[in-house]
């Protein structure tokens, strides 16, 4: 075989300069690098996966996948090294390395990662990147999907419609969100009414232990395989693709956003959905976003504005029929409907006009902002009278929001046990709490994030208690931290309990069994049992 010299000279000058970029740091980084290169197979180079903040391109490398600008600012902990992933021997290569180092790894793939708990630690750290890997292969004989965890969505659901227009995935409305931490936590979507969460949906799975073994759903075992559906797959390993059966969609589905303020009979028309929203046909999901704008009525006043979001798995004049037996309060009419495809239905849904070219899916860039988000989940209806005290609250919080998005359906249908995602019957809807600010600095940061957990605070009375849920994909360091010594278990079932419920036991044991170091760990990670 021919020898390309110019190809080993660059190899050779870029291993030198990795060895040289480590030597600038500590020891135990030194040795991590050249762990690297040594575990590195010659037709899968790992240098040129390899950043320190020496490399020209670090910046760029680390700042692309940051989603929440308060973990960008100058004074965030940045990791020793990226490792952005070109082949599964590369993840390998890095959990054998970081292990026999003791070196902390954090995974990201798509960077939403609210409390940004995938690269950015108080320790020493490295983060594996996964955004390389997105390969999706479709098989539409079968309707399944293998596609890798650097994917997003948006690639995903592009995909799916270049080959069918009656096929498509329950996964998440925004599209630069990655498969890998989405699938994970038990991501949902629009479709979550009839066909479940994305877990519900996942058939297979590539895995890579802690010894660095790859697995799939048989040789890793039903146990693993159940604990990386819904339990946050990074407590236990990397994922480096999941196996998806797709779902069947009409050719034509149908949209709208009808907007009210208290002036409009809003909070009339709220008390209206929170008693039907969970009950509608499965093929029907009306989220309801909730926020503050400035009134029309009254001069330098506030009013709430309540924001109604539809995607209805059918035609129009279905839907209004629909909308108007069980929400009459609403009004909706043909008009305020839009028929569509479904890929373009995803576009409506996230703020693209509808009319867009579809490959638009298919940008990694998302709109950034500093953010908080926190969650709840509501069982009973709330009282019309506290929906005004509700109102009044958050025109004093503005501009923290609430979106509420409604169960019911097939989500009522499977067993909370089924995956370690446990709100299933019972609930009504899920709160995601959320605030959105541009300007950075600490201070700011606080107030803002004052101001979310003020309304989570307010909201006490209303939703799930002993526990008190949340959702796992809603990270909220706020819930609790693991700092990883003796009372780590102690520590993770405060977080564990609301995110998994009677599940979290059952996680902390498998953990127990396949990481029982407890390699795999961040802030909110599953425990180990204590020995």
């Amino acid at each position: 075989m021919a020898i390309s010299w110019p190809l080993v000279v660059s190899l050779l000058l870029s291993i030198s300069s990795l060895a040289t970029s480590a030597s600038n740091s500590d020891p135990v980084h030194e040795a991590f690098v050249q762990c690297l290169l040594d575990n590195s197979h010659p037709s899968h180079p790992i240098s040129e996966a390899i950043f320190t903040p020496q490399s020209p391109s670090y910046a760029t490398v680390l700042q692309s996948y940051i989603r929440n600008l308060r973990f960008n600012e100058t004074y965030t902990p940045k990791p020793f090294l990226i490792l952005t992933a070109l082949h599964q021997s590369h993840i390998q290569a890095a959990i054998i390395c970081a292990k026999k180092g003791n070196i902390q790894m954090k995974i990201r793939s798509g960077g939403h990662d609210y409390d940004g708990l995938s690269y950015v630690a108080t320790v020493p750290f490295f983060v594996l990147d996964m955004f390389n890997l997105r390969s999706i292969d479709i098989d539409m004989e079968t309707d399944t999907v293998w596609v890798q965890s650097g994917a997003i969505l948006g690639e995903l659901y592009y995909r799916i419609s270049e080959l069918s227009k009656t096929h498509g995935f329950p996964a998440g409305v925004c599209p630069t969100v990655g498969v890998g931490g989405h699938f994970t936590g038990g991501g949902y979507g629009n479709m979550m009414r009839k066909y479940g969460l994305t877990v519900d949906n996942i058939v297979d799975a590539y895995f890579i232990d802690v010894n660095g073994r790859i697995h799939d759903r048989k040789s890793m075992g039903e146990d693993l395989f159940w604990a990386i559906r819904g339990g946050g797959a990074a407590s236990f390993g990397v994922v480096l693709a999941y196996k998806i059966k797709l779902v069947s969609v009409p050719e034509i589905v149908t949209v709208f956003r009808v907007e009210k303020t208290l002036e409009d009979n809003a909070t009339d028309i709220v008390d209206q959905w929170q008693h039907v929203a969970s009950k509608l046909p499965k093929e029907l999901f009306v989220r309801l976003v909730i926020d503050v704008v400035n009134s029309s009525t009254r001069t330098g006043g506030s009013t709430v504005r309540v924001s109604f979001i539809s995607l209805f798995l059918g035609d129009s004049k279905t839907l209004v029929s629909i909308m108007n037996e069980n929400l009459p309060l609403l009004g909706l009419s043909q008009s305020d409907c839009i028929e569509t495809s479904w890929i373009r239905s995803v576009l409506f849904w996230t703020n693209i006009t509808i009319d867009s070219p579809t490959d638009v899916l298919l940008n990694r860039t998302p709109s950034l902002s500093y953010l908080k988000r926190k969650s709840d989940y509501v069982k009973q209806p709330i009282p019309k009278t506290a929906l005004e005290g509700i109102w009044e609250k958050m025109i004093e919080l503005q501009p923290a929001q609430m979106i509420f998005n409604p169960y019911g359906g097939r989500m009522a249908e499977i067993e909370s046990t089924a995956t370690p995602f446990p709100h299933r019957a019972g609930n009504l809807w899920k709160i995601q709490y959320l605030a959105n600010w541009n300007q950075g600095g600490a201070e700011t940061a606080q107030r803002y994030i004052e101001l979310t957990r003020k309304l989570h605070r307010y909201m006490t009375p209303f939703v799930s208690k002993n526990p008190r849920e949340a959702f796992l994909n809603y990270r909220d360091i706020d819930l609790g931290v693991n700092h990883h010594d003796r009372g780590s278990y102690l520590e993770g079932r405060v977080y564990g309990i609301k995110y998994f419920k009677g599940n979290f036991n059952r996680l902390v044991h498998i953990k127990t069994k396949v990481d029982p170091t407890n390699f795999f760990r961040n802030e909110q990670s599953i425990p180990t049992l204590p020995h």
